[in-house]
């Protein structure tokens, strides 16, 4: 129940115990007519009235989200702890938490994953990297298999799932880190679980440059004032491994980027997709400070959690095909100059003899 309808039923519940209350309703018609009849209404319509009263206050009560940024690869800076001081995309969905009933949870700690902690979580964000079940870069306590099997469950049974930039970095099939000409290859039904649940993985970037997200479907919360698109500064990712039952709703336009990450037809960049009974969103957007304060991605991003939170609806309907049909077309493999000699040390001076 929304909480508009909420706040209506509950209006309209006072109203008609007020009227009864000072005998409103012609006596012959509906209004009860003797003092047995009228103290049952009363206390039914009291009944209705605490009933409305209790689904107002469920409506009100902020939605839980547990932010995991675990680094077990790479650890962006926008996500790093500095100081004790929480991280800048913290800072960021904090205040977006405050502006839309959101209460977040902010960890690095996978440890914690079980399906008796996750319950309590109404959606999950991963802004993450590398096998999060290997300590890894940051140190912090990674999952156990069985962490991340109830990840996959959670999802599966109805919870929602928000992922940004690398969080398609993270859990690479066949732990392909060393970027290689494996990384270049979609496995399909053989990507790692975690994959097959995002809806796609991540290959490499190239350098950071101004880029052109074509708009696929506007009316997707967040999209509304984007149907031309948009452009702006940020390291874009080449993604790869696409499930034909995404609804892709930005695409990476790739015509005069540079770099041989993005020598490929258009590709999806930002999608949401139906799995099991529940509901996953991703965007590759989020690597760069001013990425997150610009008021494009937190509109992208602010849709996106809603729709996943179920707050809002959306027709998802799978168009891969039509939206981005060379998507599976991917960079070819280009093997890196081989690593530079390094430099002999200078030969120590010749001792002089003493005279």
């Amino acid at each position: 129940m929304s909480r508009e309808l909420c706040t209506t039923a509950a209006r309209t519940a006072i109203l008609v115990l007020w009227a009864a209350r000072q005998g409103a309703f012609p006596a012959r018609e509906c209004a009860p007519n003797s003092q047995p009849q009228k103290a049952m209404f009363l206390r039914l319509t009291l009944s209705a009235l605490l009933a409305t009263a209790l689904a107002v206050s469920a409506a009100d009560k902020p939605h839980k989200i547990l932010f995991f940024s675990k680094s077990s690869g790479f650890e962006h800076s926008v996500i790093t702890y500095k100081n004790g001081q929480p991280s800048y995309a913290e800072k960021i969905l904090t205040e977006l938490g405050d502006k839309n009933g959101w209460q977040f949870t902010f960890s690095k700690d996978g440890s914690l994953f079980s399906p008796e902690y996750l319950k309590q979580f109404d959606a999950l964000f991963f802004y993450t990297t590398g096998d999060l079940t290997a300590p890894g870069t940051d140190k912090n306590p990674p999952m156990t298999a069985e962490g991340k099997q109830a990840l996959i469950d959670y999802v599966n049974k109805g919870g929602g799932f928000i992922g940004t930039h690398s969080a398609s970095d993270t859990f690479h099939t066949n732990n392909e880190a060393n970027k290689g000409p494996d990384r270049y290859v979609n496995h399909g039904p053989l990507a790692d679980d975690y994959v097959r649940m995002l809806g796609g993985e991540f290959i490499k970037h190239g350098k950071q440059q101004v880029a052109k997200m074509r708009c696929i479907d506007p009316k997707f919360p967040g999209l509304e004032k984007y149907a031309d698109g948009f452009a702006f500064q940020e390291e874009w990712y080449s993604l790869k491994d696409f499930p034909s039952d995404i609804h892709v709703l930005l695409v990476q336009e790739t015509e005069g980027m540079p770099d041989n990450e993005y020598q490929r037809p258009p590709y999806p960049a930002t999608w949401a997709r139906a799995v099991g009974k529940g509901r996953v969103f991703y965007t590759s957007m989020g690597h760069r400070e001013d990425v997150w304060t610009n008021p494009i991605f937190q509109d992208v991003l602010t849709g996106g959690v809603k729709w996943a939170l179920g707050d809002v609806k959306a027709d998802v309907t799978p168009n891969l095909a039509t939206a981005a049909p060379g998507a599976l077309t991917n960079p070819p493999y280009v093997e890196p100059p081989p690593a530079k000699p390094a430099a002999k040390a200078a030969p120590e001076p010749a001792p002089t003899s003493g005279k």
